[in-house]
């Protein structure tokens, strides 16, 4: 039997099993995107998440900078006993993924690598977009793995940080439950000014007849509405958080390494900022589910 065939089948009853909790991190509440779909992709797991909201956002910072917060939130983690980790976010991941695998005994995924892989499968006409923050953008890391997966397609990029702005000024404007904040996701995320930035940033996107826009950040897919309001039905948005769910269940998978069926599941989460009421009331919109209240954590200065 092939070695893949003979991995996977240890994604099933029989084990082996690990009921370490997952690591995930974010420059603030855009990684729980990520850790929605973590979750829902594999409901026995445990996770760990802490959201650097003290310094956030990444994407005006140095890589240097946020490589070094890479380094040291990913060792807190593993101080925690966790099994895998999830740089869940993108600006994150352009700086220190590769430094991260490097250091770490245990498996890191990033953000880039799947959204890429998404994109250069779904795009027909070989013409993918970005939108990302000014780091993942001058990195030049989407590119270079797009290009990777097939030297064909044109990539065309261009930083967008005045999203990750609107979507903290959307989750401030509704106070109701993530179903009422849905509901209303025209009304909040939708407003002239909002129109007037996202018209500007995509408008050479949409010159460029690019069919597949990939969301470079995990801030993004709660734009999705305003994003593709301005693109049009003709252009596939990708967002990475699914694939980087079903990445981190092949991995877990092929290391025997799988929480047990009868797991009971415990959901952690963390944050460097002292507005923990704020942190659990945004979170829990984005999480699409009520969050415990995070924990405070003073991470040593760099």
């Amino acid at each position: 039997m092939p070695e893949t065939e003979g991995a996977s089948a240890i994604d099933c009853a029989h084990g082996p099993f690990d009921n370490a909790p997952i690591g995930i991190f974010d420059s603030g509440f855009g990684g729980l995107t990520v850790a929605r779909e973590i979750v829902e992709e594999l409901p026995n797991e445990s996770i760990i998440y802490f959201g650097d909201t003290a310094r956030c956002p990444y994407g005006p910072r140095s890589q240097e900078e946020v490589d070094g917060f890479v380094q040291q939130i990913c060792t807190w983690l593993v101080d925690r006993g966790v099994k895998l980790l999830v740089i869940a976010c993108n600006t994150a991941t352009a700086a220190g993924l590769e430094h991260a695998q490097r250091t770490f005994s245990v498996p890191v995924i990033g953000a880039v690598e799947a959204g890429a892989r998404a994109a250069a499968r779904a795009t027909k006409n070989r013409r993918v977009g970005v939108i990302a923050t000014k780091g993942t953008v001058e990195s030049e890391c989407y590119p270079r793995a797009i290009r990777h997966i097939d030297a064909g397609i044109t990539v065309f990029s261009t930083a967008t940080p005045k999203f990750v702005d609107i979507v903290e000024q959307g989750l401030r404007i509704s106070n109701g439950p993530i179903e009422d904040l849905t509901s209303k996701a025209s009304k909040v995320y939708i407003r002239p000014a909002f129109q007037e930035i996202a018209q500007d940033y995509l408008e050479p996107l949409r010159r460029c007849e690019v069919d597949t826009l990939v969301l470079g950040c995990t801030h993004y897919p709660m734009l999705k509405a305003l994003i593709g309001g301005v693109m049009g039905h003709g252009v596939l948005l990708v967002s990475s958080a699914e694939e980087m769910a079903k990445d981190v269940r092949e991995t877990l998978a092929l290391r025997g390494q799988l929480a047990a069926p009868d797991n009971e599941p415990t959901h952690e989460f963390f944050t460097s900022s002292n507005a923990v009421e704020e942190f659990q009331s945004f979170g829990s919109r984005v999480f699409n589910r009520e969050i415990g209240r995070p924990v405070h954590v003073d991470l040593p200065e760099l």
